[in-house]
């Protein structure tokens, strides 16, 4: 009995000297990140920055001190960091050029692409060089890769070559197998997001609009990619159309779409090449996050312009925490950092980044008003990301002045009300029962025992529809257009960046450059430096909230799931959804 007791006393504090081992090295790691992002970065000469194009990209990276830990599901990117870090390169004399490592990267959206190979391209105007290498380059990669004044490929590898679908799930009959099925108003031919819940194939309005929307992202990015690489559309549509995907790498070159076949260690010389360097001699390499840690001439001279970063889904704070493994812009957080902004004296002019296909129609509508009082203290202009739809493009409307990337996804001026009717799950085939008494005719409004009446759904539309009236009026009031010429253009369509500059839903097109450049014109500034809203949290906040909200656990999901873990997300969180929204149809998965 006494080697009993030993031995659980043994086991025991084996176990907690493990926990507290564990601990000290948790506290090290996380100590030695918060120490490398304080620490400045000195560039040797003849540096050369690295761009991997692996993991995910986003607006903005998420920290998660978890996962970091732990080990990373998969890289995080922001696609602010990598901006920053080419424009940083660009200016750095030391920095002779920039080397592109495809792998398997998973952006948001083309436009976020087209803003990286714009920024790459400016690059190379400075006089230094691009090299890029893949072992396989996915459409999205090689359409940023080409950009590269020398593009090389393992003997081995793939160019995937193919052009874009658009392809939609739709769940109607999964939520019949459980007698859920969805009471929709809506008001909008176009407004096609409800099409999900009650349609088994594409409307023709859907189609008509999808259509035009994947001509148009795959438009630009045929014309660019045939531009860097001296072959016309008509030569890379007819690609497309051979399926050059399973072409063997020597047929790249004869193409046209590759300069050479070299295996890992070879394109290491051809970089040294360029360097001018002896082939014994280490390459310096400097990656996006040591980027952030160089340190910029002249970066705090003049005055200051807001970049305010809005993105993900629209939501009340009331819900916000429904969605805390995914970025969200929370109305309540948002109108109450745009009225600090708008009291700091010190800040001249704002630049709101909105990356939304939107969300609540009551959560725009206040972000709506806090942007007007921002307005009348000084100049913002939005500058769009991937999408800025529905109740993304709403929250965009009130700006002086409104920047688009060619591909981004705007307008979607539309809206609707989404009611789950959970009668045929709760009384068909769980067997409950329900029974109830009022003391007035619409006492039972909302019942679970049964879906709405006609006359129930006639109320709901008026009030959509009234949505809908201030929706298009507050587009009006912003763009300066009558009621009349909005409609024309509303309606729930979505359109790119491209044909929306036709129409006058934006201004201009570019990045985010060219939006803080029209910002600090209009506010008459000359000389002038950026701040990044919201400051992120804490790397104590993350850890807290990490543990807090499984982001781990969600990470590993997104990255087991792949394209599959959205209709798992919208399924997951459908009943905190408000039930009145401005959203757009879909996001374009990109292949």
């Amino acid at each position: 009995m006494k080697d009993f007791f030993k031995n659980v006393l043994a086991t025991v504090v084996g176990i907690i000297l493990t926990f507290v081992i564990m601990g000290i090295f948790g506290i090290m790691g996380i100590i030695g990140m918060v120490a490398s992002t304080e620490q400045s970065k000195n560039v040797e000469d003849n540096s050369v920055l690295v761009l991997n194009m692996t993991g995910t990209l986003s607006e903005r990276a998420e920290s998660n001190p978890f996962s970091d830990i732990m080990g990373k599901v998969a890289k995080s990117n922001g696609l602010d960091d990598i901006l920053k870090a080419i424009e940083k390169a660009k200016d750095n004399d030391k920095i002779k050029g920039i080397y592109i490592e495809a792998g398997l990267f998973s952006p948001d959206s083309y436009a976020s692409l087209q803003a990286i190979r714009r920024a790459l391209s400016d690059f190379k105007k400075s006089g230094k060089w691009i090299v890029a290498y893949g072992d396989s380059y996915t459409q999205g990669v090689y359409y940023l890769a080409s950009v590269a004044d020398k593009l090389y490929i393992n003997p081995q590898g793939q160019i995937d070559w193919h052009g874009i679908a658009a392809e939609r799930m739709y769940m109607k009959d999964l939520m019949a197998k459980f007698g859920v099925k969805m009471q929709v108003t809506k008001v909008g031919t176009y407004k096609s997001a409800t099409e999900q819940f009650t349609n088994d194939k594409m409307s023709d309005a859907d189609r008509e609009q999808t259509t035009a929307i994947i001509n148009g992202v795959w438009k630009n990015v045929v014309n660019e990619v045939a531009a860097s690489r001296k072959l016309t559309a008509a030569k890379l549509n007819s690609y497309a159309d051979s399926l050059i995907t399973f072409a063997s790498t020597n047929d790249y070159v004869k193409m046209g779409l590759a300069d050479g076949v070299l295996y890992n260690d070879q394109v290491k010389d051809a970089v040294k090449k360029m360097l001018k360097i002896d082939a014994d001699e280490e390459i310096k390499q400097l990656s996006i996050g040591d980027m952030a840690n160089v340190k910029k001439a002249n970066m705090d001279r003049g005055e200051k312009i807001a970049v305010y970063y809005a993105y993900g889904d629209i939501v009340d704070t009331s819900l916000a925490n429904a969605f805390d493994n995914n970025s969200v812009i929370d109305a309540k957080k948002v109108c109450k950092d745009l009225e600090k902004i708008m009291n700091d004296d010190d800040i001249k002019a704002v630049v709101f980044r909105v990356n939304s296909g939107g969300g609540s129609a009551y959560a725009s509508e206040q972000i709506w008003h806090q942007i007007t009082l921002l307005k009348k203290k000084k100049p913002i202009v939005v500058s769009m990301g991937g999408a800025a739809a529905s109740g993304g493009y709403y929250i965009s409307a009130p700006a002086n002045w409104i920047v688009a990337e060619p591909t981004t996804l705007t307008g979607s001026i539309g809206i609707f009300g989404m009611f789950p009717d959970m009668s045929g799950l709760l009384t068909q085939k769980l067997g409950l029962k329900f029974d109830y008494v009022t003391t007035n005719k619409f006492s039972a409004f909302g019942t679970q025992a049964r879906p709405f009446s006609a006359e129930e759904m006639d109320i709901l539309e008026k009030y959509i529809d009234r949505g809908y009236k201030l929706f298009r009026q507050r587009v009006a009031d912003g763009r300066k257009m009558t009621v009349e010429q909005v409609e024309k253009i509303a309606q729930g369509h979505v359109w790119t960046g491209e044909d929306a500059l036709k129409i006058k839903l934006v201004d201009q097109l570019g990045g985010i450059n060219t939006a803080i450049a029209k910002a600090a014109s209009l506010a008459g500034v000359k000389e002038y430096y950026t701040k990044s809203y919201p400051a992120p949290a804490d790397w104590t906040e993350q850890l807290l909230q990490t543990v807090s909200n499984n982001n781990y656990l969600d990470e590993q999901m997104r990255a087991s799931l792949g394209e599959y873990y959205e209709p798992f997300y919208i399924l997951r969180n459908i009943s905190n959804y408000d039930a009145i929204q401005a959203r757009m149809p879909y996001y374009l998965t990109i292949r």
